[in-house]
Protein backbone atom coordinates (compact mmCIF):
# COMPACT_ATOMS: atom_id res chain seq x y z
CA UNK A 1 0.00 0.00 0.00
CA UNK A 2 2.93 2.64 0.77
CA UNK A 3 4.61 1.85 -2.27
CA UNK A 4 1.75 2.19 -4.58
CA UNK A 5 1.01 5.88 -2.50
CA UNK A 6 4.43 6.73 -2.71
CA UNK A 7 4.22 6.17 -6.75
CA UNK A 8 1.60 8.85 -6.60
CA UNK A 9 3.23 11.67 -4.56
CA UNK A 10 3.40 15.36 -5.55
CA UNK A 11 6.57 16.57 -3.09
CA UNK A 12 6.34 20.28 -4.33
CA UNK A 13 2.24 20.53 -4.14
CA UNK A 14 2.73 18.23 -0.60
CA UNK A 15 5.38 20.77 0.54
CA UNK A 16 2.82 23.68 -0.37
CA UNK A 17 0.11 22.35 1.34
CA UNK A 18 2.41 21.98 4.69
CA UNK A 19 3.38 25.90 4.34
CA UNK A 20 -0.14 26.77 4.40
CA UNK A 21 -1.28 24.21 7.25
CA UNK A 22 1.42 25.41 8.94
CA UNK A 23 1.12 29.07 8.88
CA UNK A 24 -2.55 28.35 9.57
CA UNK A 25 -1.62 27.38 12.82
CA UNK A 26 0.68 29.90 14.10
CA UNK A 27 -0.58 32.96 16.20
CA UNK A 28 1.50 35.21 14.30
CA UNK A 29 3.70 35.51 11.41
CA UNK A 30 6.66 33.56 10.63
CA UNK A 31 9.56 34.59 9.13
CA UNK A 32 11.59 31.87 6.26
CA UNK A 33 13.62 30.28 8.68
CA UNK A 34 10.81 29.49 11.21
CA UNK A 35 8.70 28.20 8.89
CA UNK A 36 11.79 25.87 7.34
CA UNK A 37 12.22 25.04 11.32
CA UNK A 38 8.71 24.47 11.95
CA UNK A 39 8.48 21.69 8.89
CA UNK A 40 11.82 20.08 9.35
CA UNK A 41 12.81 21.47 5.88
CA UNK A 42 16.13 23.71 4.86
CA UNK A 43 15.26 27.79 4.33
CA UNK A 44 16.67 26.86 0.85
CA UNK A 45 14.01 23.65 0.05
CA UNK A 46 10.68 26.27 0.78
CA UNK A 47 12.20 29.47 -0.74
CA UNK A 48 10.37 28.73 -4.20
CA UNK A 49 7.42 27.55 -2.80
CA UNK A 50 7.36 30.84 -0.59
CA UNK A 51 7.53 32.30 -3.40
CA UNK A 52 4.63 30.56 -5.27
CA UNK A 53 2.00 30.69 -2.75
CA UNK A 54 3.42 34.27 -2.64
CA UNK A 55 2.82 35.05 -6.60
CA UNK A 56 -0.90 32.99 -6.26
CA UNK A 57 -1.84 35.63 -3.43
CA UNK A 58 -2.48 32.52 -0.40
CA UNK A 59 0.31 34.03 1.71
CA UNK A 60 1.55 37.55 2.11
CA UNK A 61 4.92 38.35 3.33
CA UNK A 62 4.96 41.64 5.45
CA UNK A 63 7.70 44.15 3.78
CA UNK A 64 9.24 45.46 6.89
CA UNK A 65 9.52 42.06 8.81
CA UNK A 66 9.42 39.56 5.83
CA UNK A 67 7.62 37.18 7.71
CA UNK A 68 4.75 35.38 6.38
CA UNK A 69 1.12 35.16 6.80
CA UNK A 70 -1.90 33.60 5.19
CA UNK A 71 -3.93 35.80 3.51
CA UNK A 72 -8.61 35.41 3.15
CA UNK A 73 -7.78 33.61 -0.12
CA UNK A 74 -8.94 30.19 1.02
CA UNK A 75 -11.99 31.66 3.23
CA UNK A 76 -13.13 33.57 -0.11
CA UNK A 77 -12.68 30.39 -1.97
CA UNK A 78 -13.74 27.82 0.50
CA UNK A 79 -17.17 30.37 0.59
CA UNK A 80 -17.53 31.93 -2.16
CA UNK A 81 -19.89 29.74 -4.50
CA UNK A 82 -23.08 29.73 -1.60
CA UNK A 83 -21.80 32.91 -0.86
CA UNK A 84 -22.09 34.32 -4.47
CA UNK A 85 -25.31 32.21 -5.28
CA UNK A 86 -26.96 33.41 -2.10
CA UNK A 87 -26.80 36.60 -2.89
CA UNK A 88 -27.99 36.51 -6.42
CA UNK A 89 -31.18 34.46 -4.71
CA UNK A 90 -31.80 37.09 -2.76
CA UNK A 91 -31.46 39.87 -5.37
CA UNK A 92 -32.38 38.67 -8.88
CA UNK A 93 -35.88 39.29 -8.06
CA UNK A 94 -35.51 42.37 -6.56
CA UNK A 95 -33.70 43.32 -9.15
CA UNK A 96 -35.94 42.44 -12.35
CA UNK A 97 -38.60 44.56 -10.61
CA UNK A 98 -36.23 47.21 -10.14
CA UNK A 99 -35.81 47.11 -14.20
CA UNK A 100 -39.07 47.28 -15.09
CA UNK A 101 -39.85 49.84 -13.00
CA UNK A 102 -37.37 52.33 -13.88
CA UNK A 103 -37.06 51.00 -17.65
CA UNK A 104 -33.26 50.77 -16.96
CA UNK A 105 -30.62 47.95 -16.33
CA UNK A 106 -29.50 47.24 -12.88
CA UNK A 107 -26.07 45.37 -11.54
CA UNK A 108 -24.88 43.52 -8.35
CA UNK A 109 -21.67 43.58 -7.46
CA UNK A 110 -18.58 42.62 -4.92
CA UNK A 111 -15.34 43.25 -4.41
CA UNK A 112 -12.86 40.72 -5.85
CA UNK A 113 -9.15 41.13 -5.71
CA UNK A 114 -9.52 44.72 -4.96
CA UNK A 115 -11.77 44.91 -8.59
CA UNK A 116 -15.14 45.56 -8.96
CA UNK A 117 -16.94 41.72 -9.83
CA UNK A 118 -20.66 41.62 -11.60
CA UNK A 119 -21.94 38.93 -9.98
CA UNK A 120 -25.75 39.85 -11.11
CA UNK A 121 -27.71 41.24 -13.95
CA UNK A 122 -31.16 42.62 -14.53
CA UNK A 123 -31.47 43.54 -18.50
CA UNK A 124 -33.73 46.75 -19.54
CA UNK A 125 -37.23 46.23 -20.93
CA UNK A 126 -35.87 48.75 -23.30
CA UNK A 127 -34.67 47.78 -26.64
CA UNK A 128 -31.68 49.95 -26.26
CA UNK A 129 -29.81 49.53 -23.22
CA UNK A 130 -26.24 49.26 -21.64
CA UNK A 131 -25.40 45.50 -21.05
CA UNK A 132 -23.27 44.32 -17.96
CA UNK A 133 -22.00 41.37 -18.45
CA UNK A 134 -21.84 38.75 -15.68
CA UNK A 135 -18.34 37.70 -14.76
CA UNK A 136 -16.78 41.11 -15.56
CA UNK A 137 -13.79 42.63 -13.38
CA UNK A 138 -14.08 46.47 -13.41
CA UNK A 139 -11.69 49.38 -11.87
CA UNK A 140 -12.44 50.04 -8.22
CA UNK A 141 -11.13 54.18 -8.11
CA UNK A 142 -13.50 55.02 -11.07
CA UNK A 143 -16.53 52.92 -11.07
CA UNK A 144 -19.67 54.47 -8.71
CA UNK A 145 -19.69 50.46 -7.80
CA UNK A 146 -16.01 50.94 -6.60
CA UNK A 147 -16.87 54.00 -5.11
CA UNK A 148 -19.79 53.07 -3.14
CA UNK A 149 -17.70 49.59 -1.77
CA UNK A 150 -14.74 51.52 -0.61
CA UNK A 151 -16.97 54.45 1.20
CA UNK A 152 -18.67 51.73 3.13
CA UNK A 153 -15.31 49.73 3.82
CA UNK A 154 -14.10 49.34 7.28
CA UNK A 155 -11.21 51.97 7.24
CA UNK A 156 -8.16 49.51 7.40
CA UNK A 157 -9.58 47.18 4.59
CA UNK A 158 -10.12 50.56 2.71
CA UNK A 159 -6.40 51.77 3.17
CA UNK A 160 -5.22 48.66 2.86
CA UNK A 161 -6.81 47.81 -0.85
CA UNK A 162 -5.64 51.72 -1.92
CA UNK A 163 -2.12 51.31 -0.82
CA UNK A 164 -2.03 48.04 -3.05
CA UNK A 165 -3.51 49.52 -5.39
CA UNK A 166 -1.08 51.48 -8.47
CA UNK A 167 -3.13 53.95 -10.08
CA UNK A 168 -4.53 55.45 -6.40
CA UNK A 169 -0.20 55.05 -5.72
CA UNK A 170 0.08 57.48 -8.53
CA UNK A 171 -2.24 60.19 -7.46
CA UNK A 172 -0.43 63.26 -5.92
CA UNK A 173 -0.86 63.76 -2.35
CA UNK A 174 -3.85 66.61 -3.32
CA UNK A 175 -5.63 63.91 -5.63
CA UNK A 176 -5.48 61.13 -2.40
CA UNK A 177 -6.97 63.63 -0.23
CA UNK A 178 -9.82 64.62 -2.51
CA UNK A 179 -10.65 61.30 -3.46
CA UNK A 180 -10.65 60.31 0.09
CA UNK A 181 -12.84 63.10 0.98
CA UNK A 182 -15.11 62.13 -2.08
CA UNK A 183 -15.47 58.53 -0.27
CA UNK A 184 -16.77 60.55 3.00
CA UNK A 185 -19.39 62.33 1.09
CA UNK A 186 -20.17 59.44 -0.23
CA UNK A 187 -20.69 57.56 2.83
CA UNK A 188 -22.60 60.25 4.06
CA UNK A 189 -25.24 60.47 1.49
CA UNK A 190 -25.55 56.85 0.75
CA UNK A 191 -25.42 56.95 -3.00
CA UNK A 192 -23.09 57.45 -6.01
CA UNK A 193 -24.04 59.26 -9.43
CA UNK A 194 -21.68 60.37 -12.09
CA UNK A 195 -21.50 59.92 -15.35
CA UNK A 196 -19.46 56.29 -16.90
CA UNK A 197 -15.67 56.59 -17.26
CA UNK A 198 -16.16 53.75 -19.58
CA UNK A 199 -17.90 55.21 -22.20
CA UNK A 200 -20.04 58.31 -22.71
CA UNK A 201 -23.88 58.68 -22.79
CA UNK A 202 -24.47 56.75 -19.46
CA UNK A 203 -25.27 58.10 -15.88
CA UNK A 204 -24.66 55.29 -12.89
CA UNK A 205 -26.32 54.91 -9.79
CA UNK A 206 -25.19 52.90 -6.92
CA UNK A 207 -26.03 52.67 -3.57
CA UNK A 208 -24.64 49.68 -0.57
CA UNK A 209 -26.19 46.34 0.28
CA UNK A 210 -25.24 45.76 3.52
CA UNK A 211 -25.68 45.53 7.09
CA UNK A 212 -25.77 47.72 10.64
CA UNK A 213 -22.01 47.45 11.02
CA UNK A 214 -20.96 49.17 8.20
CA UNK A 215 -19.89 45.66 6.74
CA UNK A 216 -20.87 45.54 3.15
CA UNK A 217 -22.05 42.84 1.50
CA UNK A 218 -22.52 44.26 -2.41
CA UNK A 219 -24.15 47.25 -4.09
CA UNK A 220 -26.86 47.61 -6.27
CA UNK A 221 -26.15 49.58 -9.88
CA UNK A 222 -28.00 51.25 -12.08
CA UNK A 223 -26.50 52.18 -15.76
CA UNK A 224 -28.82 54.31 -17.30
CA UNK A 225 -28.43 55.55 -21.67
CA UNK A 226 -29.01 58.52 -22.42
CA UNK A 227 -31.19 58.21 -25.35
CA UNK A 228 -31.29 61.57 -28.00
CA UNK A 229 -35.69 61.34 -27.97
CA UNK A 230 -36.42 59.64 -24.63
CA UNK A 231 -40.20 60.67 -24.11
CA UNK A 232 -40.09 57.68 -20.79
CA UNK A 233 -37.41 59.77 -18.87
CA UNK A 234 -37.61 58.60 -15.28
CA UNK A 235 -36.11 61.07 -12.79
CA UNK A 236 -32.47 60.59 -10.90
CA UNK A 237 -34.68 60.70 -7.81
CA UNK A 238 -36.67 58.38 -8.80
CA UNK A 239 -34.30 56.11 -9.59
CA UNK A 240 -32.30 56.63 -6.80
CA UNK A 241 -35.63 56.00 -4.32
CA UNK A 242 -36.84 52.57 -6.51
CA UNK A 243 -32.92 51.43 -5.73
CA UNK A 244 -33.57 51.94 -1.87
CA UNK A 245 -36.66 49.66 -1.59
CA UNK A 246 -34.88 47.21 -4.44
CA UNK A 247 -31.88 47.14 -1.54
CA UNK A 248 -34.12 47.28 1.71
CA UNK A 249 -35.78 43.69 -0.03
CA UNK A 250 -32.51 42.82 -1.13
CA UNK A 251 -31.42 42.77 2.61
CA UNK A 252 -34.45 41.53 3.77
CA UNK A 253 -33.92 38.74 1.37
CA UNK A 254 -30.73 37.76 2.88
CA UNK A 255 -31.26 38.49 6.32
CA UNK A 256 -29.12 41.78 6.94
CA UNK A 257 -31.17 44.57 8.67
CA UNK A 258 -30.85 48.03 6.75
CA UNK A 259 -28.11 50.70 6.62
CA UNK A 260 -29.12 53.40 9.30
CA UNK A 261 -30.40 55.78 7.16
CA UNK A 262 -28.33 58.68 5.78
CA UNK A 263 -30.14 62.11 6.75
Amino acid sequence: MSNSFDKYRAPALEKGLEIIEYLALQPAPQSQSEIASGLNRSPNEIYRMLASLETRGYILRDPISSKYALTLKLYYLSHRHSYIEKLRSASLQPMKQTSLEIQQPCHLAVIFNDKVLVVAYSKSPRPIAVMIEEGNLYNILTTASGKILLSFLEENERSNILMNNEQYQRFSDKQQIQFENELRQIKKQGYVEMSSTYAQGIVNFAVPIGDTSGAITACLTVSKLLLVQDENTVSHQEIIATMRRCKKEIEGNLGLASLPKIQ
